[in-house]
Parts: C-alpha cells; structure tokens; sequence
C-alpha cells in the first residue's frame, strides 16, 4: 500500500512553524508533494526541510517567496524532472516529477487567474502548453499519479457557492472544459471522486470572513491518474483537525508498491 499527500502549504516555512511537520512525521506518507513553497533552497537549510526518511527534491522560483514544488519521497526516484522546457512553468518552478520503476509522481502548481484579466491570459497559456504534456505523458509506457493545485473546481458539487463564481476564475466554463478534456477525452481520472462522492470535500478556503469556520471552500487539490490506476485505488482523505495552510492536505492511499529501479 502506497500514502501519497499532496499540500498547497502556502509558504513552506508559514506551514513549518504551524506544526505540518510534526503532522508529516505521524503521517508515514511514501510521497509528498508540495505546491506553493515559496522559497529558495539556500532558505531550507534547517533540518526540518529534509525530513528524516525521504529523499528531498525542491524546484525554486527565480522570483523569491513565490510559487516553487517539491517532492519528498521514501524511495530514491530513478530520475527527478524540473523543467518542462518552457516559461512560465521553469521560471517560476511550477513542475517537479519523480521517475520510479514503471510510475512517476509528479507536484504540480497551476497559475491562478484570479488577480486580473492578464493572469487569466497568462494561467490559460499554461494551460494549453501544459495540455500537450499531459498528451504526451499518455503515450509514454508507465503509470503517472499528477498531485497538484489546479486551481479549478471541477463540477458544481467541488464548490460551497458555485452560482455566484460561475463568472470567477476557478470555476469558469472554460477552466472547467479543459478538466473536461483532460479527464473525457485525454483518459486522466480525479483519483478522490472514485471513492469519495460526498459534497463539500474542501480543500482551500478563503482567509477572508468565516469562510473556513462555515466551510465555505473550494476543491481545488486533485491527484489525477492514468486509468491502469484506478482498480489501484483504495481510499482519499482530507485532513482538516489542523490547519496549516489555506489549503488542506489531500490524501489518497494506492494499492502499488513504489519501486525505485
């Protein structure tokens, strides 16, 4: 059996000093994936920012305190992934992807459109470069499990108040048929909604009103798989007791062994 966590931690540091660490360490998980770092390596030299038992990858932004992955992983990944040869994605450290035997797990951070109708244009290139990935890791002869914040709600139930964010970025019609694509017509599966149906299953909530306490949230954070992995899976899980962030941990549990060569 496989645990692997994905965690938009908002500043991995802000999420250090709220307790995610001592939380990882009873968690046991074989992969983390984080989004949202928001910092360079020189910046993580404390011991904390190298778990004992994982093998630690890191991809930086060349801007600092700003966006950033990584990766840590139990075993030692036969080849670690960081740049997907285009911008944003490299620059801004938005991509890391562990190679095993015949998996790769990949931390992924979707830009945000929400700031200005620029972020929008800019978050929608992302979008239809990082469609033509996603194609391409379909012909490839091995399984791939995609942890990441995609910022974008998939359906209506993903959302506490989705008619009043249907003209939102998050949850536009134009967001929401790429995830279409990608899940309909690309063959990628939401890992969460095979076994979990429920709605309100969060995992972001604004920091402003009360939005976290009235559970006024977003499912933003999907690990999205290749369809040979689907009989694989065997639970999902939000963790919720603490908050470490303005997103939530996502895990999911995968009947697979994780082999390194």
């Amino acid at each position: 059996m496989a645990k692997i966590i994905t965690c938009n931690t908002n500043g991995i540091r802000a999420a250090s000093r709220k307790g995610f660490f001592q939380w990882l360490e009873t968690e046991q998980a074989d992969v983390v994936c984080i989004q949202e770092t928001k910092a360079q390596v020189h910046q993580l030299e404390d011991p904390v920012f190298t778990p004992e038992g994982y093998h630690c990858y890191y991809n930086d932004a060349v801007k600092k305190g700003y966006s950033g992955t990584a990766i840590y992983s139990r075993v030692e990944p036969t080849r670690v992934i960081t740049s997907l040869g285009w911008d944003p994605a490299d620059s801004e450290g938005r991509y890391l992807q562990a190679d095993y035997k015949d998996l790769s797990v990949i931390s992924l951070y979707l830009p945000s459109g929400s700031s200005s109708d620029e972020a929008l244009e800019r978050k929608y290139r992302f979008m239809d470069l990082f469609m033509e990935h996603l194609r391409s890791l379909r012909r490839k002869r091995r399984e791939f499990i995609i942890c990441a914040d995609w910022n974008i709600c998939h359906r209506e139930i993903d959302l506490k108040n989705w008619r009043a964010n249907r003209k939102n970025s998050g949850f536009l019609p134009e967001e929401r048929a790429w995830l279409d694509r990608l899940f309909d017509d690309v063959g990628y599966v939401d890992s969460f909604r095979l076994v979990n149906q429920e709605p309100e299953q969060y995992t972001w909530w604004s920091n402003r009103g009360q939005a976290w306490a009235k559970n006024v949230g977003w499912r933003l954070d999907y690990q999205v798989i290749t369809p040979s992995l689907v009989p694989k899976v065997r639970a999902a899980d939000i963790y919720k007791q603490e908050r470490f962030s303005d997103h939530a941990p996502q895990i999911m549990e995968y009947d697979l062994d994780i082999v390194g060569s």
